[in-house]
């Protein structure tokens, strides 16, 4: 494939050389917003990438890979890169990770500082902010695995959970325990996180498979802080769920205090299950009934197949996603 050079982004555009290298360099204040429209657009059409992460693509092999998981808080991401850990050091290889807080201008500058320090390959929590980067870096043949979350079309391997069927277990075991009016409590679905939208759809789909009117009123989908203000404005309401499926761990804290500050008895009163585990819940009073994710098996498939795909160098042009099947841990409070 020939090689894309400043000067074709600049032909392209119709700009100088010099105008292309102050886009590159970010250095376009100054610049008119057409003119930055047009290298923009350039550079994404041609999959221009700027010398210094070519140079770093075309190294020998590190024995070193990168991982950028969306958000460290998350429980699941832990034992993911734990069982990620597990592998390389099987296979001598090192590893650095970054946290990206589901940011994608953070993503994008943890993968080009990555590939400029000569990763043979990248393990992605993908935020889905940096599309035409991804396909950038697949013109060029660099390995990458996508973890949690998918991107369409799937041009690089991907590992995540059955969100949906995940969604499906939560809310078959409330209703199995004579709860009908289920809320749900999640995380923000603005920027299209794959596994809290998919768990939103088999969260309704599983109601309406049991003629159970879906109530948007019982549904909040918000920013972390914003979650208790939204538990309170459902409470002052004329009726309030009496369970609730909890996406993440993090909407589930918050749920948790919400209920507490209430003095909701748990399951009593109100019915809890969530997905992903963790230590605490497992003591919590009452211990909490979860959702598990196979998270080492999906970290050791990952590493593996990263390693694969560096030994290999060879990509094809669409994978399957690689869904796991969620693992139900019943507890006491359902």
């Amino acid at each position: 494939m020939k090689k894309v050079t400043m000067q074709d982004v600049a032909n392209k555009a119709e700009v100088s050389k010099s105008t292309v290298s102050q886009f590159i360099n970010n250095r376009y204040e100054y610049m008119a917003a057409e003119t930055k429209v047009r290298i923009e657009q350039a550079v994404n059409d041609l999959g221009y990438i700027p010398n210094h992460i070519a140079r770093s693509l075309k190294q020998k092999k590190t024995s070193t890979i990168g991982v950028i998981v969306a958000n460290i808080i998350h429980s699941f991401s832990n034992e993911m890169i734990r069982a990620i850990e597990d592998v390389c050091e099987q296979n001598d290889v090192h590893m650095f990770v970054c946290n990206a807080d589901d940011n994608p201008k953070k993503e994008k500058s943890y993968m080009e500082m990555l590939i400029a320090k000569q990763v043979d390959g990248l393990i992605i929590f993908p935020t889905g902010g940096n599309m035409d980067f991804y396909h950038s870096l697949k013109k060029n043949n660099f390995p990458i695995v996508f973890v949690d979350r998918k991107i369409e079309p799937s041009i690089y391997p991907t590992f995540m959970l059955d969100n949906k069927k995940a969604a499906s277990l939560a809310v078959n075991e409330l209703i199995e325990s004579d709860k009908k009016n289920i809320g749900l409590v999640s995380t923000s679905i603005s920027k299209s996180i794959t596994p809290r939208i998919e768990r939103v759809e088999g969260y309704k789909q599983a109601l309406i498979d049991h003629d159970i009117e879906i109530n948007n009123d019982y549904i909040i989908t918000t920013e972390r802080m914003n979650i208790i203000k939204s538990l309170e404005e459902m409470w002052k309401k004329d009726t309030f769920p009496d369970a609730f499926f909890a996406v993440n761990d993090l909407s589930l804290i918050e749920l948790l205090k919400f209920l507490t500050s209430k003095r909701i008895h748990i399951p009593k009163q109100v019915s809890v299950i969530s997905v992903d585990d963790s230590p605490f819940l497992e003591i919590s009073t009452p211990p909490s009934s979860v959702i598990k994710q196979p998270t080492f098996d999906i970290g050791r498939d990952a590493a593996e197949k990263i390693l694969e795909l560096i030994t290999n160098n060879k990509l094809k042009d669409i994978y399957e996603v690689n869904r796991y099947t969620p693992i139900l841990i019943k507890r006491a409070s359902v």
